[in-house]
């Protein structure tokens, strides 16, 4: 008996028109999912400007937390005269200290995101 041909009760391959009428061609394939993965250019401007934005933003504060903390301004202000605990806090080390420390990793944080900024095409 040859082995290539179907056994008359056993399973047969099925036939190479039956798999190509059931799948779409390769070429509507590849268009469909070239068109859903690239993104247009308005969504590609809107997403450059939101990852300058943040990366502008994290350096600006964390500059700001920075200097701020050790300047005669961060107790001596309007808002903290009429609280003298929240002065004595605000004027400890230890918590301008937290505070440049947090802005360091916000420094950090911002140009980490500049540097790893991919572009999905």
């Amino acid at each position: 008996m040859d082995p290539k041909l179907p056994v008359a009760n056993g399973p047969t391959a099925p036939s190479p028109l039956v798999e190509n009428e059931l799948q779409p061609p390769a070429a509507v394939l590849n268009s469909d999912h070239a068109r859903a993965a690239v993104p247009g250019k308005l969504q590609t401007w809107l997403h450059r400007s939101s990852v300058f934005l943040f990366v502008l933003l994290s350096a600006i504060a964390g500059v700001l937390l920075v200097i701020l903390p050790w300047t005669p301004e961060w107790t001596d202000n309007y808002l903290l005269l009429s609280f003298p605990w929240l002065r004595t806090f605000f004027s400890a080390g230890f918590f301008r200290g937290i505070c440049s420390g947090l802005g360091l990793l916000d420094i950090w944080i911002g140009f980490w995101e500049a540097l790893h900024y991919r572009e999905h095409i």
